[in-house]
């Protein structure tokens, strides 16, 4: 999870973990299967963020696989924004 708040949203400038588009991480013998959402289905950017959490997920130390999955069950709303992003950003 911590190396994914390395990815950020280009068009909000935040970390996906902070954002709330991480859904589920699943690790077992060396093989990372992430289920994440976009903000919109209309997500200008939402192929460069799969992309990005796919590189990222396949550079951790211990993983020889990432899989990345995108969903939209549950859509994603405010209320998945950490406390810390809430306290300290002007967005939100």
């Amino acid at each position: 999870m911590e190396q994914l708040r390395t990815v950020f949203d280009p068009e909000l400038e935040v970390n996906i973990v902070d954002l709330g588009l991480i859904y589920s991480i699943s690790i077992n013998r060396g093989i990372a299967k992430i289920e994440m959402t976009l903000t919109t289905r209309a997500c200008p950017v939402g192929e460069v963020l799969v992309s990005a959490v796919w590189h990222v997920a396949s550079a951790a130390p211990g993983i020889r696989k990432a899989e990345v999955k995108l969903v939209w069950d549950p859509p994603w709303s405010l209320e998945r924004i950490s406390d810390n992003l809430r306290q300290n950003s002007d967005l939100f």
